[in-house]
């Protein structure tokens, strides 16, 4: 039995050393042998879900010299992220390589490396937002492992930002605005391809991610049941290295887009996730519980300094006795509590995009947004060449005039 056994198991451990031989020998596309002689791209080996179960459209929001694509996808994450690509194409070849490139040459850092940081935080992350930046690839043709390192990026650099949101006796109507100022770097040049990426999942809360092409990681965000979210950076690169076992905000940002539907439940999800560096955060609630918080979460310190919230008006709150009733605030002290002081009660759309342009970090104000949580409107702004965000126009988006973003309100 042993002899005639032996050479079946010789021609089936030579058939898989040249399978493997065959896909990983060289930088050629992989292929397989076939039977006639033929050989198959390693692509023809699996099957890509049916992208017709969902749909993709894209349309310009704005005027002038004052546009951006707006791009409103439904379905799977893979589908959405599909047609993102699909419709957003040029653009994200045209940004992203590019934009890797340098990035890789300022952190010294190769493309291995960022795929392995995005393999690491990923594995902790939301499956939803892998799910999606596959169906990102195939939809734009760039390689998977190109998206998964420009989406590393964002937990090795720096970022300090602002954010206030005023809800209640604070603002004329009511209603909850939160704005969110994005300070980061003027020379990747991601303000020159904005995304506004519109999802409407088969399973989970619509939601908007004002963006960059190619970019789907959320660095700030609302969805149809009012949740606001914003970021501030405090880690310096003096604090390096990060801990990239744990999922990067942008990506349970994505989570909390998907499944919040309330204050409450905001906080619950960021509670369950693991920490990777020093940040403040703003979550807004326009909704169902009418309400903010202001989040310190230092990874770094010992455990009973590692998370803060403070809430409207709290007198623990590290600006006290500089708080108010109805509104939490981070700007890092540019000025915007004499100004919520002066015009509490007043605070509308107008008057929070004024303050948002107020605050940012000059020299790298790269997109600010101003939320109405409760109406579900947007008002954001691009920089564009060397003129920044806080300098530019703003453009209106009536969320909830889109078909199918408030089906979930019901």
């Amino acid at each position: 039995m042993k002899t005639k056994l032996f050479p079946l198991a010789l021609l089936l451990l030579f058939t898989v050393l040249s399978l493997f031989a065959s896909l990983h020998g060289d930088d050629k596309p992989a292929s397989i042998q076939g039977q006639a002689g033929t050989k198959k791209p390693a692509e023809q080996l699996f099957a890509r879900p049916d992208v017709m179960q969902g749909s993709g459209s894209r349309i310009t929001v704005g005027k002038g010299n004052v546009k951006f694509p707006m791009v409103i996808v439904k379905g799977s994450p893979y589908v959405m992220g599909y047609h993102l690509g699909r419709l957003m194409k040029e653009e994200i070849n045209a940004f992203v390589p590019k934009a890797l490139e340098g990035i890789q040459a300022e952190l010294k850092v190769s493309k291995e490396v960022l795929v392995e940081v995005w393999s690491r935080m990923a594995a902790y992350a939301d499956n939803r937002v892998a799910q999606e930046l596959n169906g990102l690839a195939d939809g734009s043709g760039l390689p998977l492992s190109t998206l998964q390192a420009i989406h590393a990026v964002s937990i090795l650099m720096s970022y300090s930002c602002s954010s206030i949101a005023a809800w209640g006796k604070a603002t004329v109507d009511g209603h909850l605005y939160q704005t969110r100022n994005l300070d980061w770097s003027m020379e990747v040049m991601a303000h020159e391809f904005p995304m506004i990426a519109v999802y409407l999942p088969d399973d989970g809360i619509p939601h908007v991610v004002p963006s960059f092409a190619g970019i789907i990681g959320a660095h700030t965000g609302l969805n149809a049941r009012g949740i606001a979210l914003a970021e501030m950076g405090d880690a310096s690169a003096k604090e390096m290295p990060y801990q990239v076992h744990a999922p990067h905000f942008t990506l349970y940002f994505r989570t909390m887009l998907y499944d919040a539907d309330s204050l409450t439940r905001t906080i619950d999800i960021f509670k369950a996730q693991p920490m990777t560096k020093r940040y403040h955060f703003v979550f807004g609630d326009g909704r169902k519980e009418l309400g903010a918080v202001k989040v310190l979460a230092h990874s770094p310190e010992p455990a009973d300094k590692r998370l803060k919230i403070w809430r409207d008006n709290d007198p623990t709150d590290e600006f006290a006795p500089n708080v108010l009733s109805h509104c939490v605030y981070n700007d890092e002290g540019r000025g915007a509590f004499p100004i919520l002081q002066s015009q509490f009660g007043k605070l509308d759309a107008a008057s929070m995009i004024a303050l948002a342009n107020k605050i940012p970090i000059k020299g790298g104000n790269v997109i600010n947004a101003v939320y109405d949580a409760t109406a579900l409107k947007m008002w954001v702004s691009y920089a564009s060449g060397k003129e920044e965000a806080y300098l530019r126009p703003y453009v209106e988006v009536d969320l909830a005039a889109i078909e199918g973003f408030q089906k979930e309100t019901s």
